[in-house]
């Protein structure tokens, strides 16, 4: 017998714990990498939800979909008109503050992405 409720995708399941986790207010912005299909599914569930978000196309089969506090989402589209693997170090470490990734992971990679020759020292990039 068929079913007559949807049931999600594990894609789709942990796209609804992200929207969960913004509203609850764990995460201020997030970055999901979807396909097509599945982003225009989130999107029309952040314009019920009433979430603010920024769609990128990476290429036919995908689609970076950003949500969340309308002053993040205005600071990333400033960068996001490019491939986020042509961000500058700057804009990169940015995007990552935002999205809540470890500073100091987020210092370290800056300063690689910087310099090859350089390495961090207390929060320092030292070459």
């Amino acid at each position: 017998m068929a079913s007559d409720y949807y049931t999600p995708s594990g894609e789709m399941r942990v796209v609804m714990l992200l929207i969960y986790e913004f509203k609850k207010g764990v995460r201020n912005l997030v970055l999901c990498t979807l396909c097509p299909t599945c982003a225009d599914l989130v999107r029309d569930r952040l314009q019920s939800q009433g979430i603010e978000h920024l769609s990128q196309s990476v290429n036919d089969r995908k689609v970076n979909l950003f949500f969340g506090d309308r002053d993040c989402l205005e600071a990333v589209s400033h960068f996001v008109h490019k491939p986020l693997n042509k961000l500058t170090p700057e804009e990169d470490f940015m995007l990552g503050a935002l999205l809540g990734y470890d500073l100091s992971l987020q210092s370290k990679r800056f300063c690689e992405r910087k310099s090859k020759r350089t390495t961090t020292v207390q929060g320092m990039c030292i070459p």
